[in-house]
């Protein structure tokens, strides 16, 4: 850190603090040469996620749109707040291993899918009719038929 009075590059930490909002770290310094005090801010660098789109188009990532996509599949249903931040969570960090940190939103959305039809059936429906644009009430009838179909094999597996 050069000393903006003298330009100096040695210095010693006098002092550290963190902001009110964890988003930084306040140093106070003091330059070895000249002995005048300044502060430096430390910051991380936030990485920029992309969501790659159907049409090819790239797009920030947005966590909150995600999380209210999923609230809203849940919506009036018994599912737990911090059950659909673990979804996220988890889709967070598959961008974050990703080493060009873009995922597709058909890799976002079935994934989403896959959680919800373990966690509740009713949103699983109701994401999967928004996320797979369902074009007509065949499509919706065979989902659910397709749902119905596994739970009762399950349970004919059961029985045994």
């Amino acid at each position: 850190m050069k000393c903006p009075f003298c330009t100096h590059s040695a210095d010693k930490v006098v002092d550290s603090r963190e902001s009110k909002e964890g988003e930084a770290i306040r140093r106070r310094r003091q330059c070895l040469k000249c002995g005048r005090r300044f502060t430096s801010y430390e910051r991380i660098d936030r990485i920029d996620y992309r969501v790659v789109k159907k049409d090819g188009s790239r797009e920030r990532f947005d966590r909150e749109k995600l999380m209210n996509g999923i609230l809203k599949a849940c919506e009036k249903r018994a599912v737990q707040l911090t059950r659909v931040e673990t979804i996220v969570d988890q889709i967070e960090q598959k961008l974050h291993d990703t080493s060009d940190k873009e995922l597709s939103t058909t890799s976002i959305g079935e994934f989403v899918m896959s959680e919800l039809k373990g966690l509740d059936q009713v949103a699983y429906v109701r994401f999967a009719s928004v996320y797979r644009e369902f074009k007509d009430a065949n499509e919706f009838v065979d989902t659910i038929r397709s749902l119905l179909g596994r739970q009762e094999a399950g349970e004919r597996s059961g029985d045994k």
